[in-house]
């Protein structure tokens, strides 16, 4: 994860941004949108640079006007990574190890809020977290974007049904890696799988595009579609539920 494509592109960090609010979910300070009686959660885990990215917060509404109840936590506990900081000191205090910790920490919340079916994205440094909850019962369906940190091996574990969204233009996670990764879940057939590489994009490109620029756009809002298809797969439904958030910051808990 040295390399400089986790750190390529980095959003203009904004409290204020989304549609939704600021809550403690357990422990955690977490961006959440979308009805509060859906009985579906989508845990959506950032990249490096945290749950006040404009554009994750964008994606969380988004997925929320789906009729899911979405949380963004943020595991960095209010130190997201910097373009000052050193990367590899900075990963040793935010090891996905530790946000795999916590990320089960906020699965048992929502489970003891009565959320029924739980689906989780993660994105680069994210998407390894969310690897880590595939390979047990804690999530019910499982999107990785541009990962990171991701290895061959992990995906002989995993158990939930899951779907990667790479980068043709990737050193990090590239496309032969991809290749390897799809091999694997396809030795396993009681895993359903989704495998798509978009040409012409870089890594981080859900997340950390240029709002300025349609086609970069363009190319975000398909891989977003992808994963809500994805996560919608596996969680039909139909209901009612009240509208999003609308106090910001970090007043409740849950």
């Amino acid at each position: 994860m040295s390399g400089r494509e986790c750190c390529e592109n980095p959003p203009a960090l904004s409290s204020s941004s989304g549609n939704g609010c600021v809550l403690k979910v357990g422990s955690f300070n977490a961006y959440v949108s979308g009805p509060s009686t859906s009985k579906l959660a989508i845990l959506l885990v950032s990249d490096v640079y945290g749950y006040e990215a404009p554009n994750l917060r964008k994606l969380a509404d988004k997925v929320a006007a789906a009729g899911y109840y979405v949380v963004v936590p943020d595991f960095f506990c209010g130190d997201p990574y910097t373009i000052e900081k050193s990367l590899s000191i900075w990963i040793q205090s935010h090891g996905t190890a530790k946000g795999f910790e916590d990320a089960k920490q906020i699965v048992a919340v929502l489970k003891d809020k009565g959320i029924s079916a739980i689906g989780a994205a993660g994105f680069c440094w994210g998407a390894k977290v969310v690897t880590e909850l595939a390979k047990s019962d804690y999530i019910q369906a499982a999107v990785l974007l541009h990962p990171s940190l991701v290895k061959v091996d992990d995906f002989k574990e995993v158990k939930a049904p899951i779907a990667i969204l790479a980068a043709e233009i990737d050193k990090i996670s590239p496309p032969e890696l991809i290749i390897q990764f799809e091999e694997v879940l396809s030795s396993k057939p009681e895993v359903d799988k989704f495998v798509k590489i978009f040409p012409g994009v870089k890594h981080g490109w859900t997340v950390r595009y240029n709002v300025e620029n349609k086609e970069a756009v363009q190319h975000a809002e398909e891989a977003h579609r992808d994963m809500l298809d994805w996560l919608t797969k596996y969680f039909k439904y139909s209901q009612k539920g009240s509208g999003l958030c609308s106090v910001r910051g970090p007043h409740s808990s849950m």
